[in-house]
């Protein structure tokens, strides 16, 4: 394994020429960790407090490291945190083998966590990555001190509507329609259309952050992987959702030892409100905080919500919250 520091400077050379017109939020860096056949975007905040315990953030389809960037420096007291970029969503190129699968992307966090040696970590997955996660903490418990999950994909009987569309986006052929049918809508438009669909209350967007999710929309579209990155995914979403058997996504569910919050908005328009009962019954020492005026992507919208459910999770895990930094 690699890791090289990613300056986000648009005259800068090779790697970092990936992160052109990247934002990075006060205090935070980006750099690439390589690895064969695979290299991950990875965003973290530096910081000298001493004794932190590490974590992980991983995004959900479409998302990025940026999706946790309200969330981490809430926590940056406690936990030494690194938010991941999946392979082919914000920095990370494609794998190279192609695989987009939950799986996938499973394995490629494993071996994140494998090749930095920071493992076991307090793992933070949001959608598709609350899948990825539950996965993770399901075949490789040594690897995950608790686990939070934000509105998981996990399968569901009676999908949302507005969640057909990323069904239909797994059909071989739709990804390359859409991108035709879209072709004169802009950034922003799409943006828009986005925001509408995750959050709540789209209005809790500032200028701001709309003014960098445009940014950040316009970087996406020119990369030449960006619908088969989406149609891939969602189609390793729509996968998982009909295996069956030890890989059932509910079944490994029940196999997680680690101490879980579940996260689930009450406006969620993708994730089914009424899943949660089913999660916290599932998962085998799961606590659950219910956000009623919250959409799809809570650490966005109620991060103080959020963070202060998770220091509760770390506070129970290690005692005093602070002393599970250490080692042996």
């Amino acid at each position: 394994m690699s890791s090289t520091e990613l300056p986000a400077s648009p005259t800068a050379a090779g790697a970092a020429s990936r992160v052109h017109a990247v934002r990075v939020a006060e205090g935070e860096r980006l750099r690439s960790v390589e690895l064969p056949g695979l290299t991950l975007n990875v965003r973290y905040r530096p910081s000298g407090t001493p004794g932190r315990a590490p974590a992980l953030y991983v995004h959900g389809l479409g998302g990025s490291s940026q999706n946790w960037s309200a969330l981490m420096p809430l926590l940056e007291d406690v936990l030494d945190g690194e938010a991941v970029d999946l392979p082919g969503f914000g920095v990370s190129p494609p794998p190279d083998d192609g695989n987009y699968s939950v799986t996938g992307h499973a394995r490629a966090v494993i071996r994140l966590l494998d090749a930095g040696g920071r493992g076991p970590v307090h793992l933070v997955g949001n959608s598709l990555g609350g899948a990825v996660a539950t996965r993770v903490a399901a075949v490789r418990p040594d690897l995950v001190r608790t686990l939070t999950l934000v509105s998981p994909a996990l399968p569901e009987l009676r999908a949302q509507r507005n969640a057909w569309p990323t069904a239909l986006l797994a059909v071989p052929g739709t990804a390359r329609l859409f991108s035709r049918l879209t072709r004169n809508w802009t950034a922003e438009q799409r943006v828009r259309g986005v925001l509408a669909l995750c959050y709540g209350d789209p209005g809790k967007v500032t200028d701001e952050g709309l003014l960098a999710a445009v940014e950040e929309m316009e970087r996406r579209l020119r990369l030449p992987y960006f619908w088969d990155a989406m149609a891939r995914s969602a189609r390793g979403i729509v996968d998982a959702y009909t295996l069956g058997g030890q890989h059932n996504l509910w079944r490994q569910a029940e196999r997680v030892l680690a101490p879980t919050l579940l996260v689930y908005g009450g406006r969620d328009q993708l994730v089914s409100y009424r899943t949660a009962r089913r999660a916290a019954t599932t998962f085998r020492d799961a606590r659950l905080l219910t956000l009623p005026e919250a959409g799809h992507v809570a650490m966005m919208e109620y991060p103080e919500a959020v963070a202060r459910a998770v220091r509760e999770l770390i506070a129970d895990r290690s005692g005093d919250g602070r002393g599970d930094g250490a080692r042996s």
